[in-house]
């Protein structure tokens, strides 16, 4: 059946960006079951063959490298604004680099319209043209058709038209929103930046020896080794330790940790440096939802990046953001390690006028953030911050942190916070907190 499916796999390989794809008509066309055309189709989605989209289906689709900062594309705006894909659906994939609305005369829009931009405007066939002959998509609003001139040059151009029920005041707002999602989300460091691929990979296949594992760390300098079955699922972890007064015959499956931690893609790296401190691991592999090796992680890299500063841009500023900047270093009294005073806002506050408990949470752990920061350790990730009220705080009131440091060590610190208010302490926490290993 596996072979089956990869047969299946190099036929959709073979299939024309755009093509739209189905269960029932691969199961008819090739010959083999629904449940063999599913997994096939699974398979190419998982190493980004095909795409599904809504309204649309699946579709043949360029394979893209897995990156954090991947922008938006065409078919990301169909399910933001909640649209329909009447023509160039084979240039779903392609990245959005901007948004023009057409509310102008097509002489002075010719101006504004660039290659991979996406043209908003209404029932307006000549604007529609022009753009799709600018290498731009088209984003009907007030859910208007185009003419079939339209969509037939947009096929030819392989350039998505797109329509949606909503004005476009409301669109432009939805593509603003998305695309500020996508710059922070740019910030939030994922295994799929980082991985070492399949192709670039060293890692041992069953059924293999003990003797294989050891000429096969020492060429790649890993101590630790996934090993996967002949259908390329891990079902394994070999080590020194595993392998230890193994004789080099036997199979590396007595020898290996089975049932090892494994992570995806997705997975941010700070969870995944949490994971490799906790159980002390060197290298973890990287599986897609089938359990299918896709390429491994190394703590030296994950470390190494995790040093690296962050960008020297960042907007928009998310609410954290915003939060911390309403903090002013003060001089610490008594056994304060650091103290700051909060700038309140309206927006702070709950309906009865009182700091919301969400917002005092979020001002606790930028206090404790900016005093490690000080000190030198810039890689803070929160573990458990448990928050005592004793009276309310107004809008009104003069609030401070201060932060009185209980423990900090290589890997973890503990401090005791006091919030005050109009001289008075209004709250007090605990709060303790992992601090990410440097080199």
């Amino acid at each position: 059946m596996v072979q089956k499916s990869e047969v299946l796999f190099h036929y959709i390989e073979s299939l024309d960006v755009g093509t739209k794809i189905s269960v029932r008509q691969m199961a008819m066309h090739q010959h083999v079951s629904a449940g063999t055309a599913y997994r096939a189709i699974k398979l190419a989605q998982d190493r980004g063959l095909v795409a599904t989209i809504d309204r649309v289906g699946t579709v043949r689709i360029d394979p893209r490298p897995q990156s954090t900062g991947a922008r938006l594309n065409f078919a990301d705006i169909v399910r933001v604004v909640n649209g329909r894909v009447l023509g160039g659906s084979a240039g779903l994939e392609k990245p959005l680099d901007k948004f023009v609305i057409g509310a102008m005369m097509s002489s002075a829009m010719e101006h504004y319209i660039s290659r991979n931009s996406l043209l908003i405007v209404g029932n307006r066939d000549d604007a529609q043209a022009l753009a799709l002959k600018s290498g731009a998509a088209v984003l009907i609003t007030g859910g208007f058709d185009p003419s079939k001139s339209v969509i037939d040059q947009a096929n030819a151009a392989a350039l998505p038209v797109i329509t949606t029920s909503y004005d476009t005041f409301t669109v432009a707002t939805m593509i603003n929103r998305a695309l500020s999602d996508q710059a922070i989300r740019r910030d939030i460091l994922t295994v799929a930046s980082l991985y070492t691929p399949l192709a670039e990979s060293t890692y041992l296949t069953l059924p293999a020896t003990v003797a294989d594992y050891r000429s096969a760390s020492a060429d790649s300098g890993h101590d630790e080794l996934p090993v996967i079955s002949a259908a390329g699922r891990v079902v394994g972890v070999v080590n020194a330790a595993t392998s230890e007064g193994k004789r080099d015959t036997s199979p590396v499956e007595r020898g290996m940790e089975r049932h090892p931690a494994v992570v995806k893609t997705a997975e941010s790296v700070a969870t995944v440096n949490h994971l490799m401190q906790a159980r002390g691991l060197k290298l973890v592999p990287v599986v897609d939802d089938a359990g299918q090796l896709l390429g491994v992680l190394s703590r030296a890299t994950v470390l190494a990046q995790l040093q690296q500063d962050l960008p020297p841009e960042r907007v928009p500023n998310t609410i954290a953001d915003q939060l911390d900047e309403t903090l002013t270093p003060l001089d610490a009294d008594g056994d304060y390690a650091a103290a700051y005073a909060v700038a309140t806002a309206p927006i702070m506050t709950n309906k009865f006028g009182t700091l919301n408990v969400g917002v005092l949470s979020a001002l606790l752990i930028s206090a404790v953030g900016r005093y490690l920061s000080s000190v030198g350790r810039q890689n803070v990730l929160v573990d458990k911050l448990d928050v005592n009220s004793l009276r309310p705080i107004q809008l009104t009131a003069h609030v401070a942190i201060a932060v009185r440091a209980l423990e900090v060590g290589r890997s973890n610190a503990t401090f005791d916070v006091d919030i005050i208010g109009d001289s008075q302490v209004a709250a007090k926490a605990v709060l303790s907190c992992q601090l990410l290993e440097r080199n």
